[in-house]
């Protein structure tokens, strides 16, 4: 039979050149220049509480932000599966918005409503309690970029998931809690873990949207991006380029983790379903 594509050989080569000219090599490129600058200069970079407190503040509001997404994804996955109503199709393309939006854009945009003068921050004002300029407002801009992903990524899941199993969960005497739990919930782990991780993994890297309701203030709502661009415009390309083979380190060992689990948690439902 006449392959459709070209056979596996001339696929893998086009693959490979790709792969290198996008991915392979301007990665390699960051860890041979990270080398060329030496371990002193990588140790001093690191070496510095002004970076410690944006790789905290941006680890603990990717982390914050996923969660949020993990929770409220699949909520919203839930009712664009399960129900219908008017205006679902403009519910639909709007949860892909993010991913179109220009991220400044969305920084703008998150920035004039959460402060203190706008639509909501003047609402939350008076109870003391203020988001732009602040880590919740990074948390928050964060979110907003990341749930696209878990929604995306359940969705397709759910739609598996036939009715008449909750039937018979229902018919059995469990109640709607213990059907959730037992029969949809642990058949959805895989791919929200999958859509949990790629939100947290978008939101590391994340600058556009959060530049601008982060405020950037040294060592309390400075991100990770931000203090790379910093030292790129003080001419600190060993700093830079340090503290970007960390943040890469990091990312793809958290990457093969959640992969591993990912991998671990369905053969563990397989052999369930099996026995």
């Amino acid at each position: 039979m006449k392959r459709i594509l070209p056979g596996f050989g001339l696929s893998l080569g086009f693959t490979m050149l790709y792969m290198s000219f996008i991915v392979f090599i301007p990665l390699a490129a960051l860890i041979v220049f990270t080398v060329y600058n030496g371990w002193e200069t990588f140790w001093n970079a690191l070496h510095d509480p002004r970076v410690y407190a944006a790789f905290r503040l941006s680890f603990t509001a990717s982390f914050i932000a996923a969660l949020i997404n993990g929770v409220f994804g699949v909520l919203i996955a839930w009712v664009m599966v399960r129900y219908t109503f008017p205006g679902k199709r403009i519910m639909d393309g709007m949860i892909d918005l993010p991913f179109a939006l220009p991220t400044a854009v969305a920084g703008i945009a998150l920035t004039s409503l959460y402060t203190e003068s706008g639509w909501i921050g003047s609402l939350l004002a008076p109870l003391g309690i203020q988001v732009a300029f602040t880590p919740i407002g990074v948390t928050i801009a964060l979110t907003f970029i990341g749930l696209p992903f878990v929604v995306r990524m359940v969705e397709p899941v759910l739609k598996t998931i036939d009715k008449e199993t909750e039937e018979a969960s229902a018919l059995l005497g469990a109640t709607p809690f213990q059907t959730f739990r037992t029969v949809i919930f642990p058949v959805l782990i895989p791919a929200l873990l999958a859509g949990m991780t790629l939100a947290f993994a978008r939101a590391l890297g994340e600058y556009g949207s959060v530049v601008f309701i982060a405020g950037n203030m040294p060592m309390q709502t400075e991100i990770v991006p931000l203090l790379i661009m910093t030292k790129l415009e003080q001419f600190d390309y060993g700093g830079a380029t340090a503290i970007a083979v960390v943040m890469l380190t990091l990312s793809f060992a958290l990457l093969l983790s959640v992969n591993a689990l990912q991998w671990l948690i369905s053969r563990k439902l397989g052999q369930r379903r099996i026995t």
